[in-house]
């Protein structure tokens, strides 16, 4: 299929006038992101950073939603195998490991999502539906996000499960913001995104392929070297204001905040009532838990 990428179950791959449209392929579970997922983005990413044909990356995901998160059901009935003596736990570091053990997978975990980040061609995410959690981490990765004004977007998580062990959101809309989302694990719409600078612009969701590609199309005029030039050094620049030390860091603070009494709590219900209910008894005190801000 390419030379970086083999036969692909979860990412598709277009190419057409200058811009690369990599699809997260996998709506029956919400583009919900697998250790498989991210092997078969990344390569997918690097083809298209690879490519002379390619000046501009649109990141997208088929069906209702862009991701709703990290694969949080498979994660946990591995889990539960795990705990039961099955599979190789003996061998490799498995979920109910120790802190360095889970640090480490959260770090693996963040070098293929960090991938957006790390390419010399700009990369924009097409943001439509959910785009939580694990969601989140990828899309602000991305160079830029344009969201359907309808989109929401937040790291529910927070109120139960960790952290985001990527902490883009800082460099994105300040300490304020970035506590009032994560603190309360809240949503925004695409359209309050946008105002906060979470996303650098918001449409209708009937108008968000013109949006996007009005703009991936602008780009792609461009001669590819210079995009690589005016990315990189501002890359650079939150690089010299912390984003890599922070990310470091931030794996860790997600696995603090594994072993707190929130997430034991979440973790015996996910095993009485199963993922989708423990969430819902999760989120239930806070309404439809969108944040509305006044402008």
């Amino acid at each position: 299929m390419g030379k970086w990428r083999t036969e692909a179950r979860f990412v598709g791959m277009a190419v057409d006038a200058g811009v690369a449209r990599v699809t997260l392929d996998h709506p029956a579970r919400r583009n919900a992101l697998s250790w498989d997922m991210l092997v078969e983005l990344r390569a997918a990413l690097l083809e298209a950073d690879d490519l002379r044909a390619v000046r501009v990356i649109v990141l997208e995901g088929a069906g209702p939603d862009f991701c709703a998160g990290y694969d949080m059901q498979s994660a946990y009935a591995r889990y539960a195998s795990e705990a039961a003596g099955e599979g190789s736990a003996d061998l490799y570091r498995s979920g109910s490991g120790s802190f360095d053990d889970d640090a480490w997978k959260l770090e693996r975990f963040q070098e293929l999502l960090r991938t957006p980040f790390t390419l010399h061609k700009p990369v924009i995410a097409k943001v439509h539906g959910h785009c939580v959690a694990g969601g989140t981490d990828l899309a602000l990765y991305c160079d830029m996000v344009i969201a359907a004004d309808d989109a929401r977007i937040g790291f529910p998580a927070t109120r139960a499960m960790g952290s985001p062990p990527n902490q883009m959101w800082f460099y994105n809309v300040g300490p304020q913001w970035a506590k009032r989302l994560l603190l309360s694990g809240d949503v925004v719409s695409g359209a309050d995104a946008a105002r906060i600078g979470l996303a650098v612009a918001s449409a209708p969701a009937t108008s968000l392929e013109e949006e996007v590609m009005t703009l991936a199309r602008r780009l792609a005029t461009i001669d590819a070297e210079l995009l690589a030039t005016n990315k990189r050094i501002v890359n650079i620049a939150l690089e010299l204001a912390g984003a890599g030390t922070i990310a470091r860091l931030a794996a860790e603070m997600d696995s603090r905040a594994h072993l707190s009494r929130a997430k034991r709590e979440f973790d015996a219900d996910v095993a009485a009532m199963g993922f989708k209910a423990a969430a819902r008894r999760r989120d239930e005190p806070f309404g439809d838990g969108t944040v509305r801000p006044s402008w």
